[in-house]
């Protein structure tokens, strides 16, 4: 015979309010969406009369498992009703579920102690970071320095492979964003600046904006989100797989190998990403000024040299160069300090690219404050 669906129904009792219990109420028929909405009313009034002495009569189940159980002991506030019906079997599966329920969660206040704890455990960590990433700038220059005095046993091979992931492939979404942000910054500059009759300003106005300052922003973060995670990811795959292990065994130095092709590639590649992002949102700019106030191609090509000094170009070189460097030391570091599994894989990945874009921005308000009289 199959059994029938759970039910509950309210019924009188000389002491008061009591349910009755019938049907499976085993976990398949339980799940069913229309089973479960019938009862959850039920339930919720059982619960709110427990004061009154609500009595309970399970004689009429036709199957409980632990899981029937389970939900009657949650709807019981997890204590035996005063007034209880039950067979032997039935008792005995709701005594297993009252030995092995876990106790509700207790909500516990965060003392003054516990977050001294807590912020020591960060400032810990913190040093810990700074410790590692000192010893690695400190081995980046002592790999260097190896470098200079043997530049032909150098690992130009890793330096061209990386160069050309790092560099060649990122040439198209650096372009398309670079010349989006600058039809965008156009089209609002116009529209304040045609309110003055100052169309010709956004020459100057855009750039100086795009050569000093948002080209080598926006290349150091997309190369950051790009390929310095690519770097962590790598790095952190060979934690995972036991080659760092392997090298180590072998004598391989891996700042030499690992560390030193990257920071290179890196600091070659993001000048020139820099220029070329720089150009694309020059251009974005450029067309965006011609259509909406007819500042004409030639005019803006006669006066960008005029609005800019070249010391700005230079001063994004440089810039770009130092957010190179950064970005692929902290991908290593982060990838260096990856354990072998790969939630920390996963987690190292991304705390590399909020730590780089972050830094690149910290960096960039270092250098404007620095050098704020070179160039305007």
């Amino acid at each position: 015979m199959t059994p029938d669906a759970p039910r509950i129904e309210r019924i009188s009792a000389p002491a008061g309010t009591g349910f009755r219990l019938s049907g499976d109420w085993s976990a398949a028929r339980l799940a069913e969406p229309a089973n479960w909405a019938s009862l959850q009313s039920g339930l919720a009034l059982g619960a709110a009369g427990q004061a009154l002495d609500v009595k309970w009569d399970l004689r009429d189940l036709q199957r409980l498992d632990h899981t029937g159980a389970q939900v009657l002991w949650n709807a019981w506030g997890r204590q035996w009703p005063r007034q209880l019906l039950i067979e032997p079997a039935q008792r005995a599966m709701l005594s297993r579920v009252e030995q092995y329920a876990l106790p509700p969660p207790v909500a516990r206040r965060t003392s003054a102690w516990q977050l001294f704890l807590a912020l020591g455990a960060l400032v810990w960590l913190l040093i810990d970071h700074l410790r590692d990433a000192t010893r690695l700038l400190g081995q980046l220059l002592l790999d260097t320095l190896r470098l200079l005095r043997a530049p032909a046993k150098g690992p130009w091979r890793d330096v061209s492979g990386h160069l050309f992931s790092i560099g060649a492939t990122a040439l198209p979404i650096t372009a398309l964003l670079g010349f989006l942000i600058g039809v965008v910054l156009a089209y609002l500059m116009s529209l304040q600046l045609r309110q003055f009759g100052a169309d010709s300003f956004i020459v100057n106005i855009l750039g100086l904006s795009v050569i000093r300052e948002l080209g080598p922003v926006l290349a150091a973060i997309l190369i950051a989100g790009r390929s310095g995670s690519t770097i962590t990811a790598q790095i952190g795959v060979m934690r995972v797989t036991e080659e760092l292990d392997a090298m180590r065994v072998m004598g391989i130095a891996k700042g030499y190998r690992l560390v030193l092709p990257r920071a290179i590639a890196m600091a070659l590649a993001m000048p020139l990403l820099t220029v070329w992002t720089s150009l694309a949102a020059l251009l974005g700019g450029m067309l965006a000024a011609d259509l909406t106030m007819g500042v004409t191609p030639a005019y803006f090509f006669a006066s960008l040299p005029r609005a800019v000094q070249v010391s700005n170009l230079t001063l994004a070189m440089g810039k770009s160069v130092v957010f190179g460097v950064l970005i692929a030391l902290i991908g290593c570091h982060y990838g260096l300090r990856v354990k072998p599994n790969t939630e920390s894989l996963g987690q190292g990945t991304t705390a590399s690219v909020v730590t780089s874009i972050a830094m690149v921005i910290l960096v960039d308000a270092v250098f404007a404050l620095v050098f704020k009289d070179v160039g305007i």
